[in-house]
């Protein structure tokens, strides 16, 4: 690990400064100020006369105390930490975007939408709305070197976004930990000679055996497989509703939350100096262990049925909406974009990183990722299938932890090496979870360390992870899978998709389509092509907006299970979740236009919504020549004198960059 120097941070300050101010140069602004008087411009003015008094040293430079504060952002800013290499960048992407929704999101979602056929809009809103947000939030992050907060200094009214953002991603690790040490302690369990949810318990009334090999217990009459008794009585020891309170914490789940956590801490307490080494086995095993689970289930009997069940199309389901809206959210799910880990963990990358070559190859391996836990997956329900002699799509089950934690295991128990399988699947389970955690909380914690930066890394990590230890309490008792329902629906889902209509507004119609394309070209020496400029401009905020109205109108009342309806406290609850982090974005637009406020409404709006001056590259010797470069384009734009309905069409299609 090293970090980047502070030597580019000190030099030459007084130079930039001078001609920073001097020019009072603003990006956000059409026609830079000057404190010329125009009188001198007109023909026939009389020219100024030469002073003939001697020379005399220049006053001292007077910065207005906003800009002082722009430049020791950028040159007095403390050291921040950068990736060994860019291996480790792609392997904590792929550790992120590559987790539990691949296994077991995924194949159910696909099959309950169609089948194949929900490929087809997956794959259109993986190349309209996943990829372009994907390379969005890289390029963000890498030419800010600033975390998912502080990246809004090109908007400051904006920033309620970065923190909505970081509740949102507080939202879904408070639960996401939990499945993490629910993986660990089908894991432990899996040691066992005889699988314990592969058999019935005296006291399960009408339960059929997991294993082919065990009777069932007295008369069975529309038996349960003693794979769901056992999760729902004895793992979770599950209340019938949270109307009398959710419970004690259970022991055991307890234990497994903590040590889940610990091993978070483990991995984080550096910062990316420890979690980038940690990259490389949390984004590679899980890949060894699908690949042996993908080749052991294809040669299973029944598994081709499976595999066939899951790619054959439905194709009246592509006129439903519905498809879509799964689409969207299994896409923003499944590469974790909007949560801030992806602007986070390039904001440590270096200046001039091909940070558009990495978004493509993990996005890329996201969906094959997801394709082959679904030929997985379902070779492995097609197995079951053909040993009860019934249909795959009477195996299915639910999805969720229902399918993870109750199809998957009562599947393994009827294979040919139900151990083997049950270690290797949870093991993996618990790799990827754990991959994704460690970058939901170094979000959290990097937004945590950039406002108190005089913390030790350690000591944050820690607190953070005791909190959020303390938090999951809550999903470890017999109540507790009703509030995961709850959180995971209002604050992961909604909330998550809000926060990305909000940024394609902030930077694309604030900060602007061709201010971000020029940033670009000039950190990657890339020109964008109207491919991305047409999706970042309308295609996907349309895309997503359409999506967002349409969840709202076809809303209906969240069930658990798709049996148990919540009293009324439940769904103010999560509608709390919801509006508060709604909120957050008008509430930091007010304090902003009070921050800024004069005596011109229009000017108080120009300021709040403009970037900030320490907004650009944090380098300054990067910083002076990004200016130039910026400064060229608007010259050359403005030689074009284009109305703002062809400025607009310019930005969309690139013609700006086409014609030097």
């Amino acid at each position: 690990m090293m970090f980047r120097p502070n030597d580019a941070y000190n030099s030459k300050l007084a130079t930039e400064s001078q001609t920073h101010v001097n020019n009072g140069f603003d990006m956000s602004s059409e026609n830079p100020p000057t404190d010329r008087d125009p009188s001198l411009n007109r023909p026939g003015s009389p020219k100024p006369k030469r002073s003939t008094k001697p020379d005399l040293p220049p006053p001292a430079l007077k910065v207005p105390v906003n800009e002082k504060k722009a430049f020791e952002d950028i040159e007095g800013a403390p050291e921040r930490m950068m990736w060994s290499n860019q291996i480790e960048f792609l392997m904590s992407c792929i550790a992120t975007s590559v987790g539990l929704g691949n296994v077991w999101r995924f194949p159910f979602v696909a099959y309950q939408n169609g089948g194949g056929a929900f490929l087809i809009p997956y794959i259109i809103v993986l190349f309209l709305v996943g990829k372009p947000m994907y390379y969005l939030e890289c390029v963000l992050g890498q030419f800010s070197s600033r975390n998912s907060v502080k990246v809004w200094s090109l908007s400051p009214a904006m920033k309620g976004t970065g923190y909505a953002q970081a509740l949102g991603c507080g939202y879904i690790l408070s639960y996401y930990v939990v499945i993490v040490g629910l993986c660990l302690y089908y894991l432990s369990m899996s040691f066992q000679s005889t699988l314990p949810w592969a058999v019935c318990e005296p006291g399960w009334e009408n339960c059929v055996p997991s294993d082919p090999n065990s009777a069932p217990v007295g008369t069975v009459v529309n038996g349960t497989s003693s794979a769901e008794l056992y999760f729902l009585r004895t793992v979770l020891q599950q209340s019938d509703g949270i109307e009398g309170g959710l419970g004690a914490p259970i022991w055991y789940l307890t234990l497994c939350l903590l040590a889940t956590w610990v091993i978070i801490f483990i991995i984080v307490a550096q910062g990316v100096k420890s979690s980038g080494k940690a990259a490389y086995f949390l984004a590679l095993f899980p890949y060894v262990v699908m690949i042996i689970l993908f080749i052991t289930t294809v040669i299973l009997p029944g598994a081709g049925t499976g595999i066939l069940f899951f790619i054959t199309p439905q194709w009246s389901k592509l006129l439903e909406l519905d498809v879509w809206y799964a689409a969207v959210t299994q896409v923003f799910f499944s590469l974790s974009v909007c949560t801030g880990a992806i602007i986070m963990f390039s904001s440590y990358n270096g200046f001039k990183q091909n940070v558009y070559r990495d978004a493509m190859i993990v996005t890329t391996l996201d969906t094959l990722t997801s394709l082959l836990s679904g030929f997985t997956i379902f070779g492995i329900l097609g197995n079951l299938a053909n040993e009860l002699n019934s249909r795959v799509e009477d195996v299915v089950g639910s999805g969720g932890t229902g399918l993870a934690f109750i199809s998957y295991p009562d599947a393994i128990a009827k294979t040919f090496m139900p151990q083997l399988f049950s270690v290797l699947f949870f093991l993996m389970m618990a790799v990827l979870g754990v991959g994704s955690s460690v970058a939901l909380l170094s979000t959290i914690n990097t937004v945590v360390m950039d406002a108190f930066p005089n913390v030790p890394t350690v000591f944050m990590s820690a607190l953070c992870c005791t909190v959020g230890f303390l938090v999951g309490l809550v999903y470890v008792t017999p109540g507790g899978q009703f509030i995961l329902e709850l959180v995971d629906y209002y604050g992961g889902t909604f909330l998550v998709l809000f926060c990305a209509i909000v940024e394609i507004i902030g930077v694309f119609w604030i900060y602007g389509l061709e201010n971000l394309c020029l940033d670009i070209e000039y950190m990657l020496d890339i020109k964008t092509s109207p491919y991305w400029r047409m999706c970042w401009g309308l295609i996907t905020p349309a895309m997503m907006i359409i999506v967002f109205l349409y969840a709202l109108i076809s809303y209906e009342a969240l069930l658990f299970g798709g049996y148990y309806l919540y009293p009324m406290a439940g769904y103010v609850a999560g509608y709390l979740l919801l509006i508060v982090g709604i909120l957050l974005v008008p509430i930091s637009i007010c304090l902003t236009l009070y921050k800024y406020r004069t005596g011109n409404f229009i000017e108080t709006l120009k300021l709040s919504f403009r970037s900030k001056e320490s907004w650009g590259p944090r380098s300054a010797a990067e910083r002076r020549t990004w200016l130039s470069f910026k400064e060229d384009a608007k010259v050359l734009r403005e030689k074009l004198n284009p109305s703002r309905i062809t400025h607009v069409w310019y930005s969309l299609i690139g013609s700006y960059r086409r014609r030097i």
